[in-house]
């Protein structure tokens, strides 16, 4: 069998890339050994932002009187959480399954092997192709930290499919997935630890919003060990003995689940990878240009497989670029501008340069600072709740970065994200109208 473009990896990168090429008329076979969408859509972004939503709505129900509402008792039925999340999974799956069955992509369903830049191997057939994409994306990186062998520790796919609450959880990494673990946790009534060894929480966000939010959640009753290695694990009879090192001082506290979240790897292993001879960084990443083209001719590397941005809109990207520069378009990928968000309550998002990147560059810049409560519509629906807005601008004026904390920070981002890509300045904001009250008007007032 033989194809224009064969792709191995049916995440967001790989049924991008699929849906692409086969709606501008080449003939595409899409390979994924479990469920389309990947991690993302099965096990990651989709499942823990409809967890993190109900999450949300049932806290909102609990603090409702700061707005004059009664709701009276309130519970939540964890389970049927779960049950939902599910199903929202399983409806968005058969969603990209139409799609790229409109565009005309075989899709096959079991473990590729390369055999070589133009074969592919899979269940006993072979595939030969023009193009070939590679989207395998990341793992769990579970670290080696003695007696974790011996602990029923959780992953985040454990977590999302868990359908009793813990008395106490410990979360080992203040990353995204851990604060947004811990967010979600905490609002159904959780005793939280996170213990992360930076000596602040959601390293590469800009640290005084990261501050700011920890703040937030501290208050809530989350307990944050900064500046802490965890050292060994033990079993026991009520839950474990997570033992950390501060200092020259180890410390202990016991919690009845732990949850590991200190980050993800690029998937190298088990598909053939290494039949291609490809040119790797320093950091040991498979090295792309700026169409995503590895060092082998019609090969392609996107999504978290090449290790520069591992984020599912950056994927979504890469893979528009790859199948563009196969139908013969001039276009390259920016990392300028990629935003990112965190789901918590409230939301952080962050686009461009931080405040500590101008820094270690030596770059002269200058802060605007905004509280939220300069909206009024902010105002009117974040009782007692504090936010920031900052830009980071040159001697120009020039847009650098954004970052936000406050609802909705997630919307809003790709405002600043804008900014940042075409590298506009802050009057450039003042040519729009933007409705009234929203958030954003915030924006106009820089």
């Amino acid at each position: 069998m033989k194809y224009q473009v064969a792709i191995i990896g049916g995440g967001p990168a790989g049924y991008t890339a699929a849906e692409r090429a086969g709606k501008a008329g080449l003939s595409v076979v899409l390979f994924e050994k479990n469920s389309v969408g990947g991690v993302c859509l099965n096990e990651g972004c989709i499942p823990t932002k409809t967890l993190l939503y109900a999450s949300k709505l049932y806290d909102s129900c609990v603090h409702a009187r700061k707005y004059n509402v009664s709701a009276g008792e309130v519970s939540f039925d964890l389970p049927k959480m779960i049950a939902r999340k599910s199903k929202v999974v399983r409806k968005l799956v058969l969603g990209v399954k139409a799609k790229l069955t409109g565009a005309n992509v075989t899709l096959v369903n079991g473990e590729a092997f390369i055999v070589d830049a133009h074969t592919v191997r899979c269940a006993g057939e072979i595939y030969e192709c023009e193009n070939l994409i590679l989207c395998t994306g990341s793992q769990t990186v579970i670290p080696p930290i003695p007696g974790i062998e011996k602990v029923g520790y959780w992953t985040h796919r454990d977590a999302l499919d868990n359908k009793e609450i813990p008395r106490s959880l410990a979360i080992i990494g203040g990353g995204v997935i851990g604060m947004e673990f811990a967010s979600f946790f905490s609002d159904l009534g959780v005793k939280v630890t996170v213990i992360e060894m930076m000596d602040e929480i959601l390293n590469g966000i800009d640290r005084e919003i990261a501050s700011m939010l920890r703040a937030d959640y501290a208050k809530r009753g989350v307990d944050f060990k900064l500046g802490a290695k965890v050292v060994r694990l033990e079993q026991n009879e009520t839950g474990m003995q997570v033992y950390y090192q501060s200092g020259a001082e180890e410390t202990c506290f016991e919690a009845e689940k732990l949850l590991l979240s200190v980050g993800r790897r690029p998937v190298t292993q088990g598909f053939g990878l290494e039949n291609l001879s490809l040119a790797y960084t320093e950091r040991k990443c498979i090295k792309v240009n700026a169409q995503l083209q590895t060092s082998v001719p019609g090969v392609y590397a996107c999504g978290d497989l090449n290790g520069v941005s591992l984020l599912a809109h950056t994927a979504v990207k890469e893979a528009e670029i790859a199948v563009d520069t196969i139908l013969g378009k001039s276009v390259g990928m920016s990392y300028r501008a990629i935003p990112g968000v965190v789901y918590t309550h409230p939301e952080v998002a962050s686009v461009g340069k931080t405040e500590e990147m101008l820094q270690k560059q030596g770059i002269t810049y200058r802060a605007v600072k905004f509280p939220m409560t300069y909206s009024g519509r902010f105002v009117a629906e974040n009782e007692g709740v504090n936010g920031m807005m900052k830009v980071l601008v040159d001697e120009h004026n020039k847009v650098l970065g954004v970052h936000l904390l406050g609802n909705p920070a997630s919307e809003l981002i790709v405002l600043g994200g804008i900014m940042v890509e075409d590298e506009l300045d802050l009057e450039a904001f003042r040519r729009y109208v933007f409705p009234h009250p929203t958030v954003g008007e915030l924006f106009r007032d820089l």
